[in-house]
Formats: C-alpha cells, structure tokens, sequence
C-alpha cells in the first residue's frame, strides 16, 4: 500500500502548483500586451512632439557652396495625412554643414508613423572653383528654381515621431542635387541641373551629445542680438542678408569662452563662432564661444582660393558673412583682403593640438589656397573701384575633405591615414597658380592624424581604399598637409563631369561680375548662369 504525502508536503505541492500557475497568467498578461500594441516595443502614439530639424549635407567637394531657400517641408503618415515642419521660406547654405549640423525650425507636431516627405524649394544655387587655361581663378555660379517635381525626399525607414521632443536630420546629398557639363566655359554654351535630394531620419539627441550624429554642433557662426543675463542665454542672428534666422544659446558652468573670459563679457553686437549640444526646444547648450576679434565690423568664413606673393595679399570664397559691410546684400562672389597687419589664430575648437607630433602651424608665410579661414576687419564700408580690405584677424579653421584611403601609418599616440583628394578639390586645383608661391608637396593627398578623441561615425573599418569624409583642421607643415582630425564619416560619390553624359537643359551665361583685378598676376572672373528664358 502506498504512503500519502504528509499534510507538509501537499502544502509544498499546492504552493508550487500555484507558484507554476503565477508565472504562466504572468506570460500570457505579457504576451497579450504585446499583440495589443501595449508593449516597449510599440509607443502609444498620441499627443504632440517638439521636433527640431537639423539640417546637413553630405558633400564631395566639387562645390564651395550651395544656397538653398526651403519654401515648404511636410511630412505624410501612413494614414495619408500632413503636417508642416516648414511653412515659410528658410534660407540655408548646406556645404558649411558637410558632415555636421545646424538647427533650421523647431515646431510641435502630431504623433505618428510619418512614411514620406515633400521638400519644395523657392531658390536654389551652386558654385564652383577652377583655374582658367590661362591660370586665373574662375568661380561660376548656377542659379534657378528646381523644376516642378525635382525635388527628393528619401526616407530609409518610416519615422515614427514619439516622445517630448526628438530632431530630424535634414540631410542634402550633394552629389545627386546638381551637375554641370563645365565650370569653365569660355564662349561656349554650358548645361546644368539642379535637383534637390535629401535624406530625413529620426535623430536621437544626447545629454550631453558627443560628435553630429546625437546632437553636436560645431562651428556655428552668428552675430549677438541679445542677452538675458538672467537666464545665461544670448540669441545670435545667423550669417545672411536676406531673412537671417536666429537661434538662443544658453551658457553653463562647463561653457568655454576663448578670446574673451567668460559670458559676462559678451556684447550685444560681437561676432562668435560656437559648439554646444541641440536643446530640445532647438536652442543650443554652448560648450564653447570663441569672439575671434573683439573690434570686428565685419567677418567672414570659407575657403581660400588664392594668396599673392608679391604682396601681403588674398583671394577667399566666403559662403557666410556678416556685418556692415553686407548688411545691404550688395556685395557677394569672392572678397579681397590684405593681411599685412593681420593678428593670425588657430581655431580653439580642438584641444589636442599641443599632443600633434608636428608643430601646428598658421601664418603669412605658410597659409594656402584651400583652407578653411575666418577673416575679420574693422572697415565700415567700400572705397569705390578694386580695394583690398585690411584684414584685422586671420584664423584657421576646421574643414570637411572628402578623400580615399591609400596608406594607413602611426606617429606617437595618432594613426595616420594618408587620404587622396578628387581633382576638382580646392587643395589640387589651386595649388599652381600664377603669382602664387608653389608650397605643397602633393597637394592631392592629406595626411589625416586621429587619436582617441577622433569621433568614428563611419559605417565601415577604415582601410585602404575607403572613401570618407574627415573633419578637422588642415595644416601645412612644410609642404605637406595634415590634419587634425575631429571626426570622420562615410564619405560622399565622387563625381566627374562630363559634356557628353549631360542630359540637361542648356542656359546662358549672364556675367554677374568681372574683375580683372591683378593680385601679382592673377586674374579672377566670377558668372553668375541662369536659365535661358
């Protein structure tokens, strides 16, 4: 005969009977959650988002600068139903932001599973660089209005919008918006296309950000129009003449100021450049404000494209600028200056620049067509016929190359990656120029120098034969360039042109400016193309 179980053992028994019983209600609460959309993994939609458009661009360097005027931006859910990030006309120029980002509009937004977007653009243009066949520089200018229809929004996957606030990269793929059959053309006819293409992603902000992809801005230029010493804020005025936008930064115990001691010092009227991590209201939490030159009237910012020497004197394309000097938008195309009273600077963006196993260095004598530069002055206006406008401050700083990998070395705690640029890159195409001192080894390639510090945004490892985008600042150390690197991201198409592969509408030329202003023996010419009518 068989023993039952003693009273204390069927209470085991029965507790772990009803123990086995919790668990399995537990799952099917859980599993049934999850089937009716109550899970982490589908957000319960409802409600509004703060959402801050950050706009980018993703550039091969064939263009110095492409201005576009953003007429309108919306966004469709799966449902079939709009609403408006962008309802009046925001100007913007995209190859300052090669790899970075800048705020364009914050607006609150109904929630939901967005699956396509509409761009459409009042305005757009593009300018490129190259020498004559006489050895001048030619800048050309394409201007118009993107035909109905020309305009592209690719969106990888659907973006759901969700949450108190997020951003949305506003990315321009350079490559794709516009082609030209020449950019120099003498007499003859030139075809060309401009035909907007962007990228939109959900962006996931940090705090605090660490490099573009989570929220960090680098480098923005403004003006001080305001400050609320109450509340550590300023709003600055964005470089431009026409609709300038304005953005609010807030200043914090970690906030570094350099060229002035601290935000008390600020004034109403001081140029900045500045970094600091997208707030979600879309203002900025500055990590650094550098004021360049206290006295400054006027400044401006881009590449160089030519310095004399025969005389302490300048070439330089500004795709932004800001003060007197422009406030009445009559003045464009590429600026002459002197530097023969200049105070010559390197950006104080990067902070590894002592731990460099060369001497960075920037001066008169070792500055060439290429770099990135900020210039100020103290003049208040034009002297009628060709001037040189004294330069008051020169400064280095940091830039986007695009280049492939063909040698990867090591010098102290850095690795180098030597990265060949693309013919029509400034570096390449203006390292001979007539009444220009010849400095650069080999101006086709970059030595680019990352350490720890280096922000590594790139899909794929780097290895021989990779095209990336390296931001940083670019030296010339004795003939050869190289770069401090802040951050690397994949890198852009390389594009050729080509007359015979163009298949696009014909325009006339339409001579914005000529100057035959000799700097030694450089000549310039700058066009303005526009449609034919």
């Amino acid at each position: 005969m068989t023993a039952l179980p003693s009273c204390s053992a069927r209470k085991a028994n029965t507790r772990q009977i009803w123990s086995v019983l919790a668990i399995l209600v537990t799952l099917a609460a859980v599993a049934l959650s999850v089937s009716c959309g109550g899970g982490s993994s589908t957000p319960k939609l409802s409600g509004n988002t703060l959402v801050t458009v950050l706009f980018s661009s993703t550039s091969n360097d064939q263009f110095v600068e492409f201005d576009l005027y953003i007429q309108s931006l919306t966004l469709t859910n799966k449902s079939g139903k709009t609403v408006s990030l962008v309802s009046s006309q925001e100007p913007a120029e995209f190859i300052h932001v090669n790899g970075g980002i800048e705020p364009l509009v914050t607006v609150s937004i109904p929630q939901g599973i967005y699956t396509s977007a509409t761009v459409t653009i009042a305005s757009a243009g593009f300018t490129c660089i190259t020498l004559t066949p006489q050895g001048g520089i030619d800048t050309t200018s394409f201007a118009g209005q993107p035909p109905s229809g020309g305009v592209s929004v690719n969106l990888p996957t659907p973006v759901t919008v969700t949450g108190d606030s997020m951003g949305l990269f506003l990315n321009l793929q350079e490559a794709q918006s516009a082609s030209y059959s020449s950019c120099y053309f003498g007499n003859q006819v030139v075809t060309y296309a401009i035909t907007p293409t962007f990228s939109l992603a959900a962006a996931s902000l940090s705090t605090p950000p660490t490099n573009s992809a989570n929220g960090k801005a680098f480098g923005i230029n403004g003006q001080v129009s305001s400050i609320d010493s109450a509340n550590n804020s300023f709003v600055v005025a964005y470089p431009g003449t026409e609709e300038p936008r304005t953005l609010t930064v807030f200043s914090g115990a970690n906030t570094v100021y350099q060229g002035i001691n601290s935000f008390s010092a600020l004034t109403t009227g001081s140029f900045v450049n500045l970094d600091g991590g997208v707030q979600s209201d879309g203002s900025i939490m500055a990590t650094r404000v550098a004021v360049e030159d206290l006295t400054a009237t006027s400044v401006m910012t881009g590449p160089l494209l030519f310095v004399s020497d025969a005389e302490p004197a300048l070439v330089v394309w500004p795709r932004q600028e800001q003060g007197v000097l422009f406030a009445n938008g009559l003045v464009g195309g590429a600026e002459y200056l002197s530097f023969g009273n200049a105070n010559f600077q390197i950006s104080g963006q990067l902070a590894n620049l002592n731990s460099l196993p060369f001497i960075p260095s920037f001066n008169a004598a070792n500055m060439v067509a290429g770099q990135n530069v900020y210039l100020s002055t103290t003049e208040t206006s034009f002297q009628g016929g060709p001037t040189y406008v004294p330069a008051s401050t020169a400064t280095l700083m940091p830039q986007t190359i695009d280049g492939t990998v063909s040698g990867t070395s090591s010098s102290g705690n850095f690795t180098v990656y030597t990265a060949n640029l693309a013919s029509y890159d400034l570096f390449p195409a203006l390292a001979i120029q007539a009444g220009q001192t010849t400095l650069l080894n080999s101006p086709s390639e970059v030595e680019v120098y990352v350490d720890n510090s280096t922000q590594m945004l790139n899909s794929q490892p780097v290895a021989t034969g990779s095209l990336l985008r390296f931001y940083g600042l670019v030296f010339n150390d004795n003939g050869t360039l190289r770069m401090d690197c802040a951050q690397i991201n994949d890198g852009a198409p390389e594009t050729q042109q080509s007359n015979s592969a163009m298949a696009v509408r014909p325009v006339q030329g339409q001579v914005k400016e000529t100057r035959n202003v000799s700097v030694g023996p450089m000549h310039e010419t700058s066009r303005l193309i526009t449609p034919a009518q």
